[in-house]
């Protein structure tokens, strides 16, 4: 594959791997979250600057064989809570669907739904008045306020049930019409049997839906009009891609995350790691996430907000704290997020009209950042306009000095940070700890403290991680349907129905059949547990899954793109590191000290040195602590190692 765009769009910032021939370069810009179609293009125009010299995106666009995007937007939504209002109609025998779906979580439930609820008896589509039924169901919840509707109905026969719905709101609320509400029914995105997990799975996708849409829309519009050959391609959380109409807007959450997890499982493989906890510090968020013995955890019924959804997800988990999060005083202590100022107004330090105080501010002012430096001097940062914003939000409030103000910040992030790597993963005496994201290498040595981790990994491409793990994902689309009392020809004509609908899709992709891979398997659940059956290409039931009432079956067209990387890299300590400057900063019980600063851009394989220092590279900065050793790997990575 000849140039290959990554783009990973974050809360604050918006990241770009470029991969050329295998020479890998990178940028970054402010996302534009009133327009992201903005900062999508912003990143394609810097990214035809760093290849060409000179800013040329028609030629970019021209010669490029792949666009690939993930984004954090469907994270950053949900952990803040910001999307449609959404109402549910509900159909069943019993009347405590509400109740269950608030039982998953409570406060995501009061957000996205809150008391906008119609319970329909469960006859009610066979009743001569259905369609008076179904025209008060959707009234009321638009006169509510829900701008948004999900149709969800419960029973064996719950996809007919919604299919009758679905006549009558057409015939009555043509689509056509201005004021026609958009209704997403449980059975369009699947034939899950658990009612509780297919309603909050058409719940989260409904209110991500529009944001996405309307963005990813626009950007696919914007490359059309510069007749660009390639597709743009979404990157999901299940580890592949497809294109903006073929993809579902639940999938992308946590999409960027994802990309992250893909370049851990790669550079464990490298270094040979066998347990590796990954911190990626955005401007919104810390994604959080595990690799154990060859691969990192993904559950057939992933999770979104630790809620189970029908689909398949990485176990990332997004904690509402990152670099632009905003820091409050309150009750005496200091409260961080999950608010966040994001790109626009940003930090105070950006100087756009910020307020609020956030670590980068902190940061600033403790002397970790260089305010020419920082964001490859491409932005300039206010110390003043930093100064105010941790006076007037943390120390006059709590009755401190600018520099106690400043380091119970430090403290407080990394505690918040440290406390959620150990809610979510297990950490023993052989975890490594590995950094990344624009913010994640700053504070990692002091967060790896405090969570009781001796080791830290920063890769050289930290800053564009997520974008850079994408790599060469595959192309494929994933299809499951529900079978009663399986025998063998309905199994044969239930794989042939998948089957056709995977030839379109792909079609739609540009592959035409023969030129992708079919893989089907069988799923049930036996005695309590989950068991699956591969079918390969014989498409018989197994002789364990005849006497089994109720199976999935699960269909995947794939068109392979991966390739597995022989190469193996090593951390050995060789000549002492060069310092390229000094910087003063301040240190809990010492004061402001003048401490060595490295560019990494100038270390060799095998520099190393021992902290208090600062290695610098031009879209992140990495903090080594006193007590602390680094050495640069032969591939131009980081290892950090705590002193016993």
């Amino acid at each position: 594959m000849g140039l290959q765009i990554n783009i990973d769009n974050g809360g604050t910032l918006t990241d770009i791997c470029i991969i050329q021939d295998g020479a890998v370069s990178k940028t970054k810009v402010l996302t534009t979250p009133y327009d992201l179609s903005k900062c999508f293009f912003d990143g394609l125009q810097k990214a035809s600057g760093v290849i060409y010299g000179e800013q040329n995106v028609a030629r970019l666009l021209e010669e490029v064989d792949l666009i690939r995007y993930s984004t954090t937007q469907g994270t950053n939504a949900i952990c803040e809570r910001k999307g449609s209002r959404l109402g549910l109609i509900y159909c069943g025998s019993a009347n405590d669907l509400a109740v269950r779906l608030a039982e998953q979580d409570e406060e995501l439930y009061a957000a996205l739904v809150g008391d906008r609820v119609v319970h329909l008896a469960a006859d009610a589509m066979q009743r001569e008045d259905a369609q008076m039924v179904a025209v008060k169901a959707i009234n009321a919840l638009t006169a509510a306020g829900a701008n948004r509707l999900v149709v969800s109905f419960d029973g064996k026969s719950f996809v007919d049930g919604e299919n009758l719905f679905k006549k009558i709101a057409l015939r009555k609320y043509p689509r056509h019409l201005l004021g026609a509400v958009p209704i997403l029914y449980g059975s369009d995105l699947g034939t899950d049997s658990d009612v509780v997990r297919r309603t909050w799975t058409a719940l989260i996708n409904s209110f991500l839906h529009p944001a996405m849409e309307a963005f990813l829309f626009n950007a696919e519009n914007r490359l059309r009009a510069y007749r660009t050959k390639n597709p743009l391609l979404i990157f999901r959380n299940d580890g592949d891609s497809s294109r903006v109409a073929k993809t579902v807007a639940i999938k992308t959450y946590s999409s960027g995350p994802r990309g992250g997890m893909e370049g851990m499982k790669s550079f464990s493989k490298l270094y040979g790691f066998s347990d590796v906890v990954a911190i990626d510090i955005g401007g919104t968020t810390t994604d959080i996430g595990q690799y154990v013995n060859g691969t990192v955890a993904e559950q057939r019924r992933g999770h979104v907000e630790g809620i189970s959804v029908s689909f398949p997800l990485c176990e990332v988990i997004s904690a509402g704290v990152g670099g632009s999060s905003i820091f409050k005083a309150h009750e005496g202590r200091i409260v961080i997020g999950p608010e966040s100022v994001g790109a626009v107004p940003g930090p105070a330090s950006f100087g756009r009209g910020g307020k609020e105080a956030t670590i980068t501010d902190a940061s600033l002012l403790c002397g970790i950042l260089d305010p020419r430096s920082y964001f490859g001097g491409d932005l300039a940062l206010d110390l003043d306009r930093a100064a105010t914003a941790v006076h007037l939000n943390i120390a006059t409030p709590l009755g401190l000095g600018l520099d106690d103000a400043l380091l119970q910040m430090e403290h407080a992030y990394e505690e918040k940070v440290a406390v959620e790597l150990h809610r979510f993963t297990k950490i023993s005496k052989d975890t490594r700890l590995l950094a990344f994201g624009g913010a994640g290498p700053l504070n990692a040595c002091g967060v790896a403290e405090k969570a009781g981790i001796d080791n830290v990994a920063v890769p050289r491409m930290a800053a564009v991680f997520s974008a850079y793990g994408i790599g060469e994902c595959d192309i494929s689309h994933h299809y499951a349907t529900t079978l009663h009392d399986c025998n063998d020809a309905l199994l044969q004509q239930a794989v042939a129905a998948l089957k056709t609908k995977a030839a379109r899709d792909m079609f739609a992709e540009g592959f035409a059949e023969g030129s992708y891979d079919i893989r089907a398997r069988l799923v049930a659940i036996e005695g309590g547990r989950e068991v699956s059956c591969d079918l390969g290409d014989s498409y018989v039931v197994p002789a364990a899954f005849k006497a089994i009432g109720q199976l999935e079956l699960e269909l995947s067209a794939v068109k392979v793109l991966r390739r597995e990387s022989q190469q193996r890299a090593t951390f050995a300590a060789g000549g002492k590191a060069r310092a390229d400057g000094q910087r003063t900063l301040l240190i809990k019980g010492q004061g402001r000290v003048d401490v060595p600063v490295y560019k990494l851009a100038n270390m060799q394989t095998g520099d190393c040195g021992t902290g208090p220092a600062i290695i610098e590279e031009d879209f992140f900065t990495c903090r080594v602590l006193d007590g602390w050793s680094f050495v640069i790997s032969d591939a131009g990575d980081i290892l950090l190692n705590r002193k016993g």
